[in-house]
C-alpha cells in the first residue's frame, strides 16, 4: 500500500509466492498502548501469520509485535491473537468464501495511514508446487528480457 500519508511497516512477501490473491481488504487492527508504540517503531513481523473468522469477528493469529522497550510490567504478549476491524457485510462475505470455496485469509502488509495502523488482508487460494515453478519461470524470463533491452540501449 503506497498512497499519500501511508508508511509501510512490514510486508508478507511469501504470501504472494504461496497463494493466488483473489481480493484485498483494508482492515483496522485493535492494539493496546504498548503495541501501537512498537508498531510505529517498525517492530512488527507478519511471517507465518493468518486470519480466521471466529464468532462473527476476524481474528489475526501469529503476528509478532516485539515488546515495547520502555514498557513496564503491563507490556503486551508478542504473539497474542488480535481483532481486525471490518464492516459486518464484509465479514459475512468472508465467512461464506472461507467455508465453502477453500479460501484463506492472509495478511499482506501492515502500514500506518493517518496515524492508524492498518492491515492489508488478502483473500487467497493456495498455489500448487507447479504454479510456483511457473511463476518463477515467468519472473526469470521477464528479468532476461529487461536485461537484454537494457544492454541493447547501452550498446
Amino acid at each position: 500500500m503506497s498512497g499519500k500519508g501511508t508508511k509501510t511497516l512490514a510486508q508478507n512477501r511469501k504470501a504472494r509466492h504461496d497463494y493466488h490473491i483473489e481480493d484485498v481488504y483494508e482492515t483496522g487492527i485493535a492494539l493496546t498502548g504498548t503495541e501501537i508504540k512498537s508498531v510505529r517503531a517498525g517492530r512488527v513481523q507478519l511471517k507465518d501469520s493468518f486470519a480466521r473468522v471466529e464468532n462473527g469477528q476476524v481474528m489475526l493469529h501469529n503476528m509478532h509485535i516485539s515488546p515495547y522497550d520502555q514498557g513496564n510490567r503491563f507490556n503486551h504478549e508478542p504473539e497474542r491473537t488480535r481483532k481486525l476491524l471490518m464492516h459486518r457485510l464484509e465479514i459475512l462475505k468472508l465467512i461464506g468464501l472461507t467455508r465453502e470455496k477453500g479460501y484463506s485469509l492472509v495478511p499482506l502488509s501492515i502500514y500506518l495511514k493517518g496515524g492508524w495502523a492498518k492491515v492489508e488482508l488478502g483473500l487467497a487460494k493456495g498455489k500448487k508446487n507447479y504454479d510456483k515453478r511457473e511463476d518463477l519461470k515467468k519472473k526469470d524470463a521477464m528479468r532476461e528480457v529487461e536485461r537484454a533491452l537494457r544492454d541493447r540501449q547501452k550498446g
